[in-house]
């Protein structure tokens, strides 16, 4: 017999009664309410209701404020708005230890030449970050011509047996990691044409950002400051420009030094933050991890929330009726 439980189609043997769907799904004794056909089903009737074909229960329970604000990318929808690298770190211990801390969901990696002899015994990142886990993001890192990028996407989706989010980065020099943009354009258009869902480093170009959009593109990630540089958001009124034009998610991808860095791109209105060094190069890791994760969750809630107006001048807090001189 065929019933419907949250929506989705569940068979049970004919005469069962409500609360063995419960124990079958592992619920006895938890806090939960139970609707029956869009009527309320007491707690006292779950064991003596007998449900009948094409009866239809909603089960539901209480969930923590803040665990519906979510973001979707490539029609995937994350709860942590904070996605790490995996450089940089002294281990692959510290490196498991602090993304646990950053409660990340997407990490990204690089792609590199295997270890095919050379260093014997040498461990497998994947094995200490497993897919199973986290949404591993393969990125193009080191890459300076569109041919270098679109090989290593391919390369990266083969090792991931057919996953299609990448993170795209061409860029144009050593000195500055700059992307290069008119090869990042090309490397986009190749990729989206191959069926990846590009996330596409840019500069913070509003203009460049709209047609990385345009090409298709499923979010564009404008710098905050130079790789590795730890300055923060240098032009905060271009990151809110792109933001402002945006059909996509755009999170701020390079240059974060600290949480305060990770909040405030966060109060702009930034989708999420990726981050490396300022993480791995932190004196503790670890620590800096669990700031990064607080600093995230900080600037969203003041984004939702909504700063006061900046004045010129002072406003007092305290009421000026009431006073006795």
């Amino acid at each position: 017999m065929k019933i419907y439980v949250n929506g989705q189609s569940r068979d049970i043997q004919e005469h069962a009664c409500v609360s063995d769907v419960i124990a079958d799904l592992e619920l006895t004794g938890k806090k939960i309410a139970v609707e029956l056909n869009q009527e309320i089903l007491p707690f006292q009737q779950h064991a003596s209701h007998v449900l009948q074909a094409e009866d239809r229960l909603e089960i539901v329970h209480a969930i923590g404020g803040g665990q519906t604000d979510s973001f979707v990318l490539a029609g995937v929808t994350y709860h942590s708005r904070l996605l790490v690298g995996t450089g940089k770190y002294k281990d692959l211990e510290e490196t498991r230890l602090a993304i646990e801390a950053s409660g990340a969901q997407i990490v990204t990696v690089a792609i590199r030449r295997t270890n095919i002899g050379q260093n014997a015994g040498e461990p497998n990142l994947l094995d200490v970050i497993s897919p199973d886990k986290y949404t591993i993001l393969p990125n193009t890192a080191g890459c300076y011509t569109v041919d270098e990028a679109v090989r290593t996407c391919r390369l990266g989706r083969e090792l991931l047996g057919g996953h299609n989010l990448v993170k795209l980065e061409v860029l144009a020099d050593q000195k500055t990691l700059f992307p290069n943009v008119a090869e990042t354009y090309l490397a986009a258009e190749i990729l989206v044409k191959d069926g990846f869902d590009v996330m596409v480093y840019t500069n913070d170009d509003p203009i460049a950002a709209k047609r990385l959009e345009d090409i298709g593109c499923v979010a564009v990630m404008p710098l905050a400051a130079p790789i590795g540089s730890g300055l923060g958001i240098r032009n905060p009124y271009n990151i809110l420009t792109i933001i402002e034009n945006a059909n996509v998610p755009i999170l701020v991808d390079a240059g974060v030094g600290t949480a305060s860095d990770a909040a405030i791109a966060m109060e702009l209105g930034c989708a999420g933050v990726l981050m490396n060094s300022a993480i791995a190069e932190a004196k503790n890791p670890i620590l800096m991890a669990s700031a990064m994760r607080k600093g995230i969750e900080a600037g969203r809630e003041a984004y939702l929330a909504g700063r006061m107006p900046r004045k010129r001048f002072a406003s007092a807090s305290s009421p000026i009726d009431g006073l006795f001189f």
